[in-house]
């Protein structure tokens, strides 16, 4: 072998091994030796699809990681299942917040033969995706779609962790008329299923309550320059204005409210409701009052546990949903267990039974995928810092 050869078949080797390391990059050293540990097991596949590029990227990373980590405990502590060792197996899917990529995704997921759903994070993709989910038998789990039209398809498996638009619309709506006492009221929102979906659940409650709607306006998820609209508004002299949309279209929208003069306090729902909307929107975030679909992780029954559990981890907070995409590995697991079988269609038989307490509370599924019970939490920012404000409790069947 020349010397040429030599250096070739080095250089594949490290190659070779650098690519077996990258493969590895999601593993923890716990969850690779139980893998190894486990060569003898069944592999399950739970698929967990949201967005990993884009704008919302980092509440889609914040929603794989609380699966990944409910993954690795449950393998860790080992899983039997009609008398068989079970080793779990998470595929993390990116859907780039795209209905088109979503409904890829979903075939894909379906063809791999994945015995449940995590996701997705945005009711505009868990919408068209569902259809393809129901007509496999495989159970969709959403630790974060809102929007009420998700789980009223009649869709047998579709199903989430967290509040409706229908219960955090009004939640909103109300706090914008008895707390501050708005009788004109401007809505705009980003034309995604989730944005307009919560703007017009909020609109409805606003204007039953005896509120004005003065301006309504429509923007898109990708904008970042919303002077046009505000001008517009700033001439309508709202008390209040709800924007319906996440984060990253909410930040600026609130900074460039400001610098126009346009004082008026700004309400959104959970998909705004981060830190992340601090740094887009500088000092002028302390504005914003904005809701989540849930209990705070602090008020969360296993909360402070599991944050310690996660931050460990991750080496970093929980951001958004991570506690219900973890808890929603943990109600396909306990569905798997009360069915006795990992075959999709009869853990999907099982879960509308669910009776499960988890990190967020107890868990039940009404009739329509929704839960029977749960809070929004109202929060507003004091020098930068989001801060708790109010708690309105849910219970009974959707509406």
């Amino acid at each position: 072998m020349n010397n040429l050869t030599k250096l070739t078949v080095v250089g594949v080797s490290l190659a070779s091994l650098a690519l077996m390391g990258c493969s590895n990059k999601d593993q923890s050293p716990q969850s690779a030796a139980q893998s190894k540990g486990d060569a003898a097991a069944e592999v399950v596949k739970i698929g967990h699809v949201a967005p990993l590029t884009g704008g919302s990227s980092h509440l889609g990373k914040d929603n794989e990681n609380g699966a990944r980590l409910a993954v690795e405990e449950i393998n860790k502590n080992g899983l039997v299942i009609d008398g068989r060792k079970v080793r779990l197996e998470l595929d993390g899917e990116d859907d780039a917040a795209d209905p088109k990529t979503g409904t890829q995704i979903a075939q894909k997921f379906v063809d791999e033969g994945v015995v449940a759903v995590i996701g997705h994070l945005n009711s505009g993709v868990s919408i068209p995706a569902s259809r393809i989910y129901n007509d496999a038998n495989i159970a969709e789990i959403s630790p974060s779609s809102t929007n009420p039209e998700y789980t009223r398809q009649g869709y047998k498996s579709a199903f989430r962790v967290v509040a409706t638009d229908a219960q955090q619309g009004p939640a909103l709506g109300g706090y914008a008329l008895r707390s501050l006492n708005a009788k004109t009221i401007a809505v705009v929102d980003d034309a995604t299923a989730y944005g307009k979906g919560l703007a017009d659940e909020f609109a409805k409650a606003a204007q039953a309550g005896g509120g004005r709607i003065v301006a309504r306006e429509a923007t898109t998820d990708k904008a970042t320059d919303f002077r046009a609209i505000l001008t517009t508004i700033k001439s309508a002299h709202p008390d209040v204005i709800m924007f319906g949309g996440m984060d990253s279209t909410v930040g600026p929208f609130i900074r460039q409210a400001i610098a126009l003069g346009l004082n008026a306090k700004v309400l959104s729902g959970d998909g705004a409701c981060t830190e992340k909307v601090s740094e887009l929107a500088g000092d002028a975030v302390n504005n914003l009052v904005c809701s989540e679909a849930s209990l705070a992780v602090s008020r969360m029954p296993n909360g402070a546990e599991f944050e310690k559990r996660f931050e460990t981890r991750f080496n970093g907070p929980i951001l958004f949903n991570a506690p219900f995409a973890y808890d929603a590995v943990y109600v396909v697991v306990d569905a798997m267990k009360r069915a006795n079988a990992t075959d999709a269609a009869k853990v999907l038989a099982a879960l509308p039974a669910t009776d499960y307490n988890g990190v967020i509370g107890h868990i039940a599924f009404d009739a329509r995928g929704d839960m029977k019970e749960g809070a929004i939490t109202l929060y507003h920012y004091k020098d930068g810092k989001k801060t708790l404000l109010d708690v309105v409790k849910y219970g009974g069947t959707s509406t």
